[in-house]
């Protein structure tokens, strides 16, 4: 399964954060809490420059609680601003303004110094399709003003906006990267529905998902679908047909991929990191 998708708005899109980047003073990357380094743009580091950053890991009730914090302690080590949010549920976007003010510490003091008046801050929203950002800009703005919705590419245009006196948000549309050079990064954004279904090959995924319970919370797999021990570690091919015959399907493995998906996206087989902090050194893309 080789997954592609850089639609031309995109690509606009990233022109016009590199231009704009100069005009804020801090930028907030929202990424996957599922998939701290797999949600992270790789171009990042060449849009954003050395523009302070405050990275949120969002959708952290998603995930695996130990990874969070495993991973939070990683990008802190790296010398960046972190939070743990859920912008959905509201968790920990009050903490977002006074982080981002430690991380300007030295800019603030410095106007301050000059005899400046305090101004409000400015902030460049970017992430990756589906991550959120629409969520939380509505969550920071205390009204629903950016539009949002459950599938990648709702947010196309550019927009300022107003978070109180101490905060103005730059949107932008989720940017994706035009080649995925590790496939395993393009099933993960695909299993967590940061790639659009149409271009996917749903029984490849349902597979690649059912591997990775298998192999870290096989006792999800064995309460959520009645399965024994034993069968978990079936090939996962032969535990897709064997999941879509419990459920009815028989064998129409299309529609029991489908629901394999939706109920690992939705949590039913409760929270999971797929970006692993033990097998971090084979997928640290800054080492």
């Amino acid at each position: 399964m080789t997954i592609q998708w850089f639609p031309g708005h995109m690509a606009k899109a990233r022109r016009e954060v590199s231009e704009k980047i100069k005009y804020v003073d801090i930028v907030f990357e929202l990424i996957d809490a599922r998939l701290p380094l797999s949600s992270r743009n790789p171009m990042m580091d060449q849009i954003v420059q050395q523009k302070p950053r405050l990275i949120l890991l969002n959708k952290g009730d998603l995930a695996d609680k130990e990874q969070n914090q495993k991973w939070q302690h990683y990008f802190q080590e790296k010398g960046y601003h972190t939070l743990i949010i859920n912008a959905q549920q509201n968790k920990g976007v009050n903490k977002i303004v006074p982080e981002a003010k430690k991380a300007l510490k030295e800019k603030i003091e410095r106007e301050r110094s000059k005899g400046l008046k305090p101004r409000a801050i400015r902030a460049m929203c970017i992430g990756i399709p589906n991550v959120g950002k629409s969520t939380l800009m509505n969550r920071l703005v205390g009204k629903k003003i950016a539009q949002t919705g459950n599938k990648p590419g709702v947010t196309k245009g550019q927009q300022w906006l107003r978070s109180g006196t101490e905060l103005e948000l730059l949107d932008t549309p989720g940017i994706l990267w035009p080649k995925f050079e590790d496939q395993e990064i393009g099933k993960k954004l695909a299993l967590t529905g940061a790639i659009k279904d149409q271009l996917l090959h749903l029984d490849d995924l349902a597979i690649y998902g059912l591997s990775f319970f298998s192999r870290f919370y096989p006792e999800r797999l064995v309460e959520r679908y009645h399965l024994n021990e034993e069968e978990t570690f079936l090939p996962p091919a032969e535990l897709l047909m064997l999941i879509s015959q419990k459920r009815g399907y028989r064998d129409d493995y299309d529609r029991a991929s489908e629901m394999i998906i939706q109920e690992i996206r939705s949590s039913k087989l409760g929270p999971y990191t797929l970006d692993r902090w033990e097998e971090l050194g084979a997928i640290d893309d800054e080492s």
